[in-house]
């Protein structure tokens, strides 16, 4: 690029820049800049005007994430997600739940980029087996369904990052929980990484303290932590995840003394110490309805997994989990206010929209704006060509 025209280039972003919203407007978000530099041919003496020009992208790629991404080029996709969402609700309800969780898992993971979806590989071991996920996650073929149904009417248009953050939103919405506006824009990784995943994922084990520190290694605060932790009023686990509870608390040989007896006594029939760690229990009261059940339980004494309960024991949380399991309106704002901050983790790498969730397509994209231009290209072939959505 000519210096003329570099300079022409950069004086537009800073216009663009000044119109941006001040800071106190903007949404709390950590989205990053999605582009290498490493890519990019620069000389020594355009280097600080460089730097300039990637601090101005790195705040405007705030809004690269957005309502409303897909009406011009995908207008139905919200819709289509949402149908294929209640049908998988009414063939198994257990679903939904899953897929409820699968933001957290693929978010926390390198960035909000369909990294779990990937299925292994004979050079890359992926996350679906690892331990936060195996035999806990399941339901990928809803994900299958909804992508599918997509490629059907938009190919190549809505990416399975995306396709999570839609569908997490619909599970809640569904089982009784609030419906909210989600921002969308993301590209789907170009790899995963069990190490990562093991690396950074709690454990049914964890203490409030440390589940505190790891959120905020993600800038998302205590109250954060505790709405959407929420996200366990649906489900089930495992007597897996229990056992320790019930027979070996830190080490004692004896149970929690947290678990409110009577309920102690119902798990022990549930999970005796000879029973197939396979088995599942509710992981709260209510465990097909979204609601504040769940802290209603933990206040009782009969949270499931010891992750759940200690976020009453512990003093920093228990007056978040007292305050909604008294008032359910505070605990779904609150909710959707921390989904909204998780689902703006990125990770600041190269990506792509998949054609299949499981897999690699290959076409991968510098930058969001480029895959931005691509997408916009391939819409006016598919519109001139074919009739959808509109």
């Amino acid at each position: 690029m000519k210096w003329g025209k570099w300079q022409s280039f950069c004086t537009s972003i800073q216009k663009k820049f000044k119109e941006a919203p001040h800071e106190s407007q903007k949404p709390n978000t950590t989205i990053q800049f999605l582009a290498d530099p490493s890519k990019f041919n620069t000389t020594s003496q355009m280097a600080p005007l460089f730097l300039l020009f990637l601090l101005h992208v790195t705040t405007l790629s705030a809004a690269d994430l957005r309502p409303g991404f897909y009406s011009e080029t995908c207008p139905e996709a919200e819709f289509i997600v949402r149908d294929v969402m209640k049908k998988a609700l009414i063939r198994e309800p257990r679903s939904v739940a899953s897929v409820m969780r699968f933001q957290f898992h693929d978010c926390f993971v390198n960035g909000c980029d369909a990294s779990m979806l990937l299925d292994d590989t004979p050079t890359m071991l992926g996350e679906k087996f690892a331990l936060s996920n195996i035999n806990s996650l399941r339901s990928y073929e809803v994900v299958d369904d909804v992508k599918e149904a997509l490629e059907s009417v938009c190919p190549g248009i809505v990416s399975c990052a995306d396709i999570i953050i839609m569908a997490s939103r619909d599970a809640v919405a569904l089982t009784g929980g609030p419906y909210w506006e989600v921002r969308l824009g993301r590209l789907d990784s170009l790899s995963a990484s069990q190490e990562d995943s093991n690396n950074i994922m709690p454990s049914p084990r964890s203490n409030a303290s440390y589940l505190i520190d790891l959120f905020q290694k993600y800038s998302l605060s205590v109250k954060d932590l505790v709405a959407l932790s929420g996200s366990h009023s649906i489900g089930q686990g495992r007597c897996f995840s229990i056992m320790f509870r019930l027979y070996n608390q830190s080490g004692s040989g004896q149970p929690d003394p947290a678990i409110e007896p009577k309920f102690r006594e119902k798990l022990d029939k549930l999970c005796p110490l000879n029973v197939d760690q396979n088995v599942t229990g509710d992981l709260d009261a209510t465990p097909q309805v979204f609601d504040n059940q769940y802290f209603k339980d933990l206040v009782a004494g009969r949270g499931f997994l010891n992750s759940d309960q200690t976020l009453f024991t512990f003093p920093h949380t228990k007056k978040f989990v007292k305050l909604y399991s008294k008032d359910q309106g505070e605990f779904f704002k609150d909710f959707v206010e921390g989904m909204l901050k998780m689902g703006d983790l990125q990770s600041g790498r190269p990506g792509e929209v998949r054609k299949n969730c499981r897999v690699v397509t290959g076409h991968q994209a510098n930058s969001f704006w480029e895959l931005t231009k691509e997408r916009e290209e391939n819409y006016k072939v598919i519109k001139s060509t074919t009739r959808f959505c509109c």
